[in-house]
């Protein structure tokens, strides 16, 4: 898909397109994934693919279709699709209207885009990871993941005359190394794949597996927990999930819910989004044309905001959106997709030392929630969990069972270190996070192994 080709798209579907109001979406990618396991790699893949998403306005009633063929006979089916679907839907009361130039804003900077990842080759990945997968070997260990890189395209244009247009690329490497009786895990993501720590990312997989042989079990109950970046990532993405976009505050699915402005977590924690920090995964603007703006979340432990698109800042009077709609074929509202938690101060190394009997816990797996207002999730520990006793890390322990309230324990949050990790977030969103020392969670269960 090139350029002119997306632009193309675009105005045909405008051109054909006999609606009140008009809105057509265009994503394109070429995305290429190298997988890996027991030290080799058994698959190679590379796919080609494009969409288009027309929201067709009549009225307060507003119908969607898509087509992934891209001829002009589809187009026009697809556009006379979403007018027929327009036509049979209810009204939405509180519609007011697709952004115009002025509510989506100005000009936005292009996204961070690597020729590096762009042109990444399947020798390339597979030279990643085999220096995985060498490291692991030498210790009998089996090293399993993937290595991904690719160039997508989003486009967004209206009948009210919103243009937008951003090619960017991404770039991702996993790994889970395997032993006799334990597994470690470590991952990296960026927009340049030539600046991955594939070494980084080998060595502490590797180190994390070779320590956690013959884990021992531990009873469940309350801990004190030293989270690395990927756990905190985890907790994050389900706290922005479950109640930061404006949506959920108004059906009152939101723990935001009539705490604006009140303490929400311990003051340690400062949560924003902002899709134009080069240090995330940037997206100047949103699947409305709309330029994202930076929305802080919750301050100092305080619930400041949370993130509109045009439909949901329109039943609020005064509001504007804050450009985080997400594609017009999903239905949960608004969402942050660009993350970050404000840093500390501290080391991992000084949180373990700070902590007298607890738990170090390097990320989680099969997440859940449980009370979304109440922010419980439920979720298990994963790819080395060990005991911290005295300030010291000790035995490795079996994976335990986790169910708590995410507010409620970072209400307990005593220290945060001052390096940052970027985390995949759902795959198409980041979250930049650093380690976490919680005064006390809780561990409801433990499991096998």
């Amino acid at each position: 898909m090139t350029h002119e080709r997306v632009e193309e798209t675009l105005s045909r579907c405008l051109e054909l397109s006999r609606a009140d109001q008009t809105e057509v979406v265009v994503k394109a990618s070429r995305t290429y994934l190298t997988r890996y396991a027991t030290n080799y790699v058994h698959q190679n893949t590379a796919e080609t693919d494009a969409e288009v998403w027309v929201r067709a306005v009549l009225g307060k009633k507003i119908g969607m279709a898509t087509a992934k063929v891209l001829d002009d006979e589809t187009l026009r089916r697809t556009v006379r699709r979403a007018e027929d679907i327009a036509r049979v839907s209810p009204d939405l009361p509180d519609f007011a209207s697709l952004p115009d130039v002025t509510a989506a804003g100005g000009p936005v900077e292009s996204p961070a885009y690597s020729k590096a990842t762009a042109e990444c080759t399947a020798e390339e990945r597979a030279r990643g990871v085999g220096r995985v997968c060498a490291l692991a070997a030498k210790y009998g260990f089996e090293a399993a993941g993937a290595f991904s890189t690719g160039v997508s395209v989003l486009a967004v244009a209206n009948s009210l005359g919103v243009r937008r247009y951003a090619e960017m690329t991404r770039a991702s490497l996993t790994a889970i190394v395997i032993g006799p009786s334990g597994s470690g895990y470590a991952e990296d993501l960026g927009v340049d794949a030539g600046r991955l720590d594939v070494d980084r990312v080998a060595e502490t997989a590797v180190g994390k597996c070779r320590d956690a042989q013959d884990p021992v079990a531990v009873e469940p109950g309350e801990y004190e927990v030293v989270l690395e970046a990927p756990a905190v990532a985890d907790l994050v993405t389900y706290l922005a999930y479950l109640g930061l976009g404006a949506l959920a505050v108004q059906e009152g699915r939101s723990f935001m819910c009539g705490r604006l402005g009140q303490k929400v977590t311990g003051e340690k924690f400062t949560l924003w989004d902002d899709g134009t920090d080069p240090s995330g995964m940037p997206l100047p603007f949103d699947f409305e044309g709309v330029r994202r703006q930076k929305v802080v979340l919750i301050e100092g432990g305080v619930a400041r905001d949370v993130v509109y698109d045009s439909y949901t800042a329109g039943r609020e009077g005064g509001r504007k959106s804050t450009g985080h709609a997400l594609p017009p074929m999903m239905h949960y509202g608004p969402m942050p997709l660009n993350l970050f938690v404000e840093p500390g101060d501290a080391d991992l190394e000084s949180m373990v030392r700070g902590t007298k009997r607890g738990l170090l816990v390097t990320r989680f797996h099969y997440t859940n929630p449980v009370h979304p207002v109440l922010t419980t999730l439920t979720g298990m520990t994963r790819d080395g969990t060990f005991l911290i006793e005295g300030g010291k890390v000790g035995r490795p322990v079996k994976n335990l069972r986790f169910t708590d309230s995410i507010l409620g324990a970072f209400e307990g949050i005593e220290a945060l270190s001052r390096e940052t990790w970027l985390s995949e977030m759902f795959g198409f969103g980041a979250v930049r996070a650093p380690a976490m020392k919680l005064a006390s969670f809780k561990f409801t269960g433990v499991t096998q192994h």
